[in-house]
């Protein structure tokens, strides 16, 4: 039985800068200076966790962009 899909949240801090983080945790798992670099990261994290949904905010805190991020280590992966 498949566990609850993971995701993940990119969102800008108040100092300016930007940061991945889990619904279910209190700290950031990714900060960096610039939005694609913690997407990248973000991506990372996910893929290396089973896959997931990576929400991508804007600087106004509205959700922009959500991409399905599949596993990195899957098992069975497709053919072709």
């Amino acid at each position: 039985m498949a566990g609850k899909p993971k995701s993940g949240d990119v969102t800008q801090r108040p100092d300016g800068r930007w940061q991945f983080a889990r619904p279910e945790n209190s700290r950031a798992s990714a900060v960096a200076d610039t939005q694609a670099a913690v997407v990248a990261r973000g991506r990372e994290i996910l893929g290396r966790d089973g896959g997931g949904e990576l929400r991508i905010h804007g600087t106004n805190g509205v959700i922009r962009d959500q991409r399905t991020i599949s596993p990195g280590n899957d098992p069975y992966p497709p053919k072709g």
